[in-house]
């Protein structure tokens, strides 16, 4: 009997933990594991993390942008990608040459989705190009499907790298 009641908690046990790992990554589910606009994850070069509270994000300057792209319509507002990058040192303006210049940005979505570019793609210096990180859309907080950041980059004809439900930005260098 106690043989028999060992086995059937193992089994209980190893059901509950795959139901847990098969449960799909959401925006909600997000948003309750702590990494809600108040714990985006930006990562520096030494691969140390900076989680950017809500404070942190609200007291950057704020940009707009109206735009139409394959099924992506509407007014977006939010943070350029350059004022994040900042907050983990990344280089700018005239530190921004020689080695720096392999210096690369990876934006990860929570469903896994990742796209990459050159640092010096939004640097001032280099490009008027702009990368927002939305938190709203149309004067309203993101939709769940699009939340809690969306990426958006205006000049982009197709939106293949405006990743939704950014939880994580990462400044690498190439090898």
């Amino acid at each position: 009997m106690t043989r028999g009641r060992i086995v059937s908690r193992s089994i209980i046990s190893a059901l509950a933990a795959l139901q847990l790992f098969a449960a799909p990554i959401s925006a909600q589910s997000v948003r309750a594991a702590g990494t809600s606009p108040s714990g985006l994850v930006l990562r520096d070069l030494d691969g140390k993390d900076h989680t950017v509270s809500a404070g942190e994000y609200a007291r950057l300057s704020r940009h707009d942008t109206t735009v139409s792209a394959h099924r992506v319509e509407g007014k977006y507002s939010g943070v350029l990608l350059s004022e994040l990058l900042a907050l983990v040192h990344a280089p700018t303006g005239d530190s921004l040459r020689g080695k720096a210049l392999t210096f690369y940005v990876k934006v990860v979505g929570a469903d896994g989705y990742e796209v990459i570019f050159a640092l010096a793609d939004f640097d001032p210096g280099f490009t008027d190009r702009i990368a927002i990180l939305a938190d709203q859309k149309d004067g309203a907080p993101l939709p769940a499907s699009e939340g809690p950041f969306h990426l958006i980059v205006p000049s982009e004809k197709r939106p293949a790298r405006w990743v939704r439900q950014v939880v994580r930005i990462e400044l690498r260098r190439a090898s």
